[in-house]
């Protein structure tokens, strides 16, 4: 069989989609992404991570500002993502390099936390990387957009955000379960007000406090209704090791 490789339409896609993205835009949804890292990682070992698919590192440069992981690496198939991350100068990346979408460049066990941050949605075989990712670390995060919802359209249509998967709470926490893995903590969130109000304008106070409301009142029903994110920390289900549990 062939070996697995990102299709050709898919890196086109994301070659030099770096050079033309919007720095700031990424940086604020940075905050969010982050915090949910922290949020549900930071009970277990999480010295040396390694997020997969940084896009333009602006999860990685967050991560250390907040001192969040000694030793931090990142992989990305788009060289304009690997150029901008590198320009940040992040002080807690040991390094940042190009690979392939599917094969980890690292040996086993290498880290302590493997980090998706819709990074899933994109991948034609994620279960490939998601193997992957367990291979190389002990715990692995993952977070996607909650895009299959009642609004979501009959048929596909590709778009520039590169997204082809859709999950809602339930079907990303099967996917994670059926790569071997052990869901510790999972959590629906709700992106903050300043995200909205970075693409929504004047109508972000709206849709923030009306997403918000419904998620407290129905917290399982509105995943079904509105988009929102849904975070998941997980192990292989060989058993927790209680001694790579950290100090929070």
């Amino acid at each position: 069989m062939a070996e697995l490789k990102v299709s050709d339409y898919l890196v086109k896609n994301y070659d030099g989609y770096y050079e033309q993205e919007d720095s700031e835009w990424h940086r604020i949804i940075a905050i969010d992404k982050a915090e949910n890292i922290i949020s549900l990682s930071k009970k277990y070992a999480h010295d040396s991570i390694i997020e997969i698919g940084v896009g333009e590192g602006s999860i990685l440069k967050r991560l250390s500002e907040l001192g969040f992981g000694k030793k931090l690496y990142g992989l990305e198939i788009s060289a304009s993502g690997v150029e901008a991350t590198r320009k940040k100068k992040i002080e807690s990346l040991v390094e940042c390099k190009v690979f392939d979408g599917y094969n980890v460049p690292y040996e086993d066990n290498k880290f302590d936390l493997a980090v998706f941050s819709t990074v899933v949605e994109h991948l034609e075989y994620p279960r490939r990387l998601i193997y992957e990712a367990s291979r190389v670390a002990k715990y692995i995060f993952v977070e996607v957009e909650l895009l299959d919802t009642i609004r979501l359209s009959h048929d596909f249509v590709f778009d520039k955000g590169g997204r082809i998967n859709f999950y809602s709470p339930k079907t990303i926490r099967k996917l994670v379960q059926t790569c071997g893995l052990e869901v510790l903590e999972q959590k629906t969130t709700n992106p903050s007000l300043g995200t909205y109000a970075c693409y929504l304008g004047k109508k972000a106070g709206i849709i923030y406090f009306v997403k918000n409301a419904f998620l407290k009142i129905l917290p399982r029903f509105a995943p079904v209704v509105f988009a929102y994110h849904s975070s998941l920390i997980c192990q292989k289900k060989s058993g927790r090791n209680e001694t790579d549990i950290a100090k929070s």
